[in-house]
């Protein structure tokens, strides 16, 4: 029998503190009209000190497991996808697993901005092999803290949070339909912390130098995201199964509103179906997804049943593409037996994939009939006896 990892709870985190484009632009000398032009950010959360990543992890993954009614030790799983997690060692997995008591293995996952997709890819890989039952994905990132504050082209896009999904099997089909997942290391200088690493030794010149910050080549970037996110699109939604018009919304990663549209506007893909944040919280990078995901159910713009196409790029560089279903749809469902009979859908109005499911329905309804039909005199024969 075939498992799905259907999407049983979500969550997210978010710092307190915002900062809005208009205080950035005084403290950058340009105009919040450049900022908002160029990336479609009104404000971000930055964490105030004393927050953690693993503090807005645990948060998250909490309201995640509440909604999934999974306690801490039902996981069998705890997959971290974040580029900034409290050290370098310990792995960031293992606190977050400590501080919800669970008993189960935990690891960090990185990817860049595509990091959670690669989790929920993970999970769902570990689900449909019957190998776990409920795994908690985390997409958190506090990368306020390797931004340089003066320069225009990174403190204007990026901000902290974090998202998390609780992914449990299922016999239905449900959640995750397909996923393409790619990396291009000849990019890897374009979104690059170049001094924290084994290759340097980080003296005060590394500082001085802010070689411990991040930088990017948003030229490059840019053009890298609007070249691979209309085929990977693409990909996912022709592996799944499914027809571009059979996607009821679109999550990107929040990096940058010119990158969606223009990604959009390859696709053919309506901007009305397409579910965007980023004017509030900016780029979060791992958390950007599962943070959108979660304000998207909060808005009643995901119903039972509905496909989801979520798409991302990041460092590495990287991207991901994947078509998830949000629980159920209607011919999916089995019809409970003290049900029957019932009237089933005409199968003149249905495409033939439905068709064939229906007529499945019937079937399976018909047998069930005869089964009762056949088992009915012995049952009430039973019932005289012990009488």
């Amino acid at each position: 029998m075939p498992w799905y990892s259907r999407i049983a709870g979500w969550g997210m985190a978010v710092p307190r503190k915002a900062l809005t484009s208009a205080e950035l632009a005084q403290q950058l000398h340009t105009t919040e009209e450049w900022i908002l032009t160029r990336t479609g950010i009104r404000e971000r959360r930055i964490a105030g000190p004393g927050e953690t990543m693993s503090d807005l992890s645990v948060a998250a993954a909490r309201e995640a497991m509440a909604r999934a009614g999974v306690l801490p030790q039902d996981l069998d799983l705890i997959i971290v996808a974040t580029s900034t997690p409290d050290y370098v060692i310990p792995p960031v997995s293992s606190i977050i697993q400590h501080k919800i008591n669970a008993r189960c293995g935990a690891f960090t996952l990185g990817a860049g901005c595509t990091g959670f997709m690669y989790g929920m890819a993970v999970a769902h890989a570990f689900i449909a092999a019957g190998l776990m039952r409920n795994i908690l994905v985390i997409g958190a990132e506090i990368i306020s803290r390797n931004i340089d504050w003066s320069d225009r082209n990174t403190a204007v896009l990026f901000g902290d949070g974090a998202g998390a999904m609780v992914l449990q099997a299922s016999e239905l089909p449900t959640g995750v339909l397909s996923f393409v997942l790619g990396s291009d290391g000849s990019g890897a200088e374009h979104l690059i912390v170049p001094g924290i690493s084994t290759n340097h030794v980080i003296t005060e010149e590394t500082i001085r130098g802010k070689g411990h910050l991040l930088r990017m080549n948003g030229r490059e970037v840019f053009k890298f995201a609007t070249r691979v996110l209309g085929k990977v699109a693409i990909e996912a939604i022709a592996r799944s199964g499914l027809a571009p018009d059979e996607i009821d919304l679109m999550i990107p990663h929040q990096a940058n509103e010119r990158i969606i549209e223009a990604a959009c506007r390859e696709l053919g893909f309506p901007m009305e179906k397409v579910f965007l944040n980023l004017d509030r919280y900016g780029n979060t990078s791992a958390a950007s997804i599962p943070i959108a995901f979660a304000e998207a159910m909060a808005q009643g713009r995901i119903r039972e049943g509905d496909n989801l196409l979520l798409i991302g790029f990041g460092a590495g560089l990287t991207w991901a593409g994947a078509v998830v279903r949000y629980g159920v749809r209607a011919e999916d469902r089995p019809i409970p037996v003290e049900n029957w009979p019932v009237r089933l859908p005409d199968l003149n109005r249905l495409e033939p994939v439905r068709q064939a499911k229906v007529m499945a329905l019937r079937a399976r309804r018909q047998l069930l009939q005869t089964a009762m039909s056949l088992l009915l005199p012995f049952y009430t024969r039973s019932r005289r006896r012990r009488r």
